[in-house]
């Protein structure tokens, strides 16, 4: 009796099912806008930093028209030269860089310092 009861629930679900409608999700309706035309500026930055026991000195310009980028960026190095990167981007060309570094390399003589002292022992009376 058991065993009819649940094939009868089973063809039961299974007719039911037949006749839910399938969901379908609605057609996206965003439309991105059109362009305005093809990208064009100038920019330029150089900020400067002394209050550093050494002077920060880094910029970057750049200047776009259309697909055509090219521009510019410089750091000072830690080790004293002025590393410079002239780049340029031609439609599909990719990023096209020329690296140039302005003086010599030094590296002061190594000083260490006085090491770890521990605190002196206070004795109390």
């Amino acid at each position: 009796m058991a065993l009819t009861v649940i094939v009868l629930l089973a063809v039961m679900a299974v007719a039911s099912a037949d006749s839910v409608p399938s969901y379908r999700a609605p057609a996206p309706s965003y439309h991105a806008p059109a362009p305005a035309g093809p990208a064009q500026y100038n920019f330029s930055t150089t900020p400067r930093e002394g209050r550093t026991t050494q002077e920060t000195n880094f910029g970057h310009e750049e200047g776009r028209n259309g697909y055509d980028t090219q521009g510019s960026y410089y750091v000072q190095l830690p080790d004293g030269r002025l590393q410079k990167v002239d780049y340029v981007v031609k439609g599909d060309s990719g990023f096209l860089a020329q690296v140039n570094y302005q003086g010599e390399a030094q590296y002061p003589k190594y000083q260490p310092s006085q090491g770890y002292q521990p605190a002196p022992k206070v004795g109390y009376a």
